[in-house]
């Protein structure tokens, strides 16, 4: 039920400062900034080809990208990966014993709804559900 890679999450202490390196450094086309609430987040969406990137800025310090931050400093935080119906693809992970951090859909950026997988399933790398609205 994964469609595809949807795109990889870079938690940074600046969204602008990190955009001017991708933007003026590496080329990469800026689409859009956003703030997610419900995340504590402000987003910024870049694109390389067809291929997206998010930087991933937190918006208070509570937020689960100013606790990573934190530990771990500025880096890949997760990678999303697409799907048609995330409810359903977490009923399947559910029979399928993995340990997910969202046992319901929740809202993302761009109108998406978005679950997390536990990074122990993937070896340390935290997984991200996306799904687009039709």
């Amino acid at each position: 039920m994964i469609e595809e890679l949807d795109h990889i999450g870079i938690a940074v202490h600046s969204v602008d400062e990190a955009v001017t390196r991708y933007v003026d450094g590496l080329g990469l086309r800026l689409d859009s900034v956003e703030v997610v609430p419900t995340e504590r987040v402000r987003v910024a969406v870049l694109m390389a080809g067809r291929t997206r990137i998010e930087l991933l800025e937190p918006t208070a310090p509570d937020s689960p990208i100013a606790k990573f931050l934190e530990k771990r400093g500025p880096g890949v935080h997760h990678l999303a990966f697409r799907c048609a119906d995330t409810g359903a693809q977490i009923r399947v992970l559910t029979e399928r014993g993995a340990p997910l951090l969202d046992r319901e859909p929740r809202p993302g950026a761009h109108g998406t709804r978005v679950a997390f997988l536990h990074p122990k399933f993937l070896g340390g790398v935290l997984a991200e559900l996306v799904e687009h609205p039709a």
